[in-house]
């Protein structure tokens, strides 16, 4: 586990454990810690508890057991002062379709006791940064996707939190728009907000997020760094654009290969052999490289490796 002692918690969990109604148990007893100031990557499949962990931050969902402390605010003895703490952006849409823009930003603030004028200031601050003044005026349901994603981060930010979660902040959202957003979000967390993401899109977790907790059947499979996350991959698949013309994939020793067309070859690269061999290996064969590029994103290969163990694990 990577955390500095010098820096002080925002989020910590021990022993957390739900179990539903039907007997179904989506968390296992998880421990996990993130540091003030962190942009933490909280990752998982379909039904490893990380929806569960996130209703129970919000206070949503009733844990069966374990505590939580956010700030240093117990779940149990300080409910109200823990959720002044945090702004949660889910990943359904839940706002009134019929209320305009500015209205539900400021609504929002009433919530949290912010008085009129205050409240009026922040949405039109947030709305502005988030590209929406232009349309605060207009009911919430003719804005597109990625526009209503958008508000819900600023109606997430109006009391101003100190802990953001963001469920998914980017699905369905354009290249272009979740490029905008990574810039936006990144800003936050250089001015101090606490960030925890949860997304599908693993290249978001490893261009924003520092730390990373992987989740899989209601446990933590790991929880470290990004930096000791990926330096674990031990093999790369790279795909290269070849200007030669081949009719079957050279014999590269020591790297594994496999032509995909008359100009793409697909090389595994072990992370011990290294990737200056493999060009030497091809200009001998005067094979020459036009360009290199990753199969998958590095994160997801690490991703893929870590659920599949912890299903064996399961399994057995």
């Amino acid at each position: 586990m990577v955390r500095k002692s010098d820096m002080s918690s925002a989020l910590s969990i021990r022993q957390l454990t739900k179990t539903y109604g039907n007997g179904f148990q989506a968390l296992s007893g998880i421990d996990l810690d993130v540091a003030e100031g962190d942009f933490f990557a909280l990752l998982g499949p379909n039904g490893a508890g990380k929806s569960t962990t996130i209703g129970i931050l919000s206070t949503l969902v009733n844990k069966t057991s374990g505590t939580v402390n956010i700030f240093g605010h117990d779940l149990d003895k300080e409910p109200a002062a823990l959720k002044r703490c945090i702004g949660v952006v889910p990943q359904e849409f839940n706002f009134n379709q019929f209320e305009k823009t500015f209205d539900i930003v400021v609504t929002q603030a009433g919530y949290y006791g912010i008085p009129p004028k205050i409240a009026k200031e922040r949405a039109e601050q947030y709305l502005t940064q988030l590209g929406l003044w232009d349309k605060r005026d207009v009911p919430s349901r003719s804005l597109s996707g990625g526009m209503k994603r958008r508000l819900m981060i600023a109606r997430a930010l109006v009391h101003e939190p100190r802990l953001l979660i963001l469920d998914e902040p980017t699905a369905g959202v354009d290249i272009e728009l979740r490029r905008s957003m990574w810039t936006f979000l990144t800003e936050l967390n250089q001015k101090g907000i606490t960030i925890i993401l949860t997304t599908h899109y693993l290249e978001e977790a490893e261009q924003l997020c520092r730390n990373i907790g992987i989740i899989d059947h209601g446990t933590i499979v790991e929880n470290t760094s990004m930096k000791q996350l990926l330096g674990q991959l031990h093999v790369e698949t790279f795909l290269l654009d070849l200007k030669n013309t081949l009719n079957v994939a050279p014999q590269l020793l020591g790297y594994p290969t496999k032509l995909l067309d008359s100009h793409t070859l697909e090389v595994q690269v072990d992370k011990a052999m290294g990737i200056t061999a493999l060009f030497t290996q091809l200009a001998q064969q005067n094979i020459e490289v036009l360009s290199l590029r990753n199969k998958t994103n590095r994160l997801e290969e690490l991703f893929v490796s870590l659920v599949e163990k912890n299903l064996s694990k399961v399994a057995v």
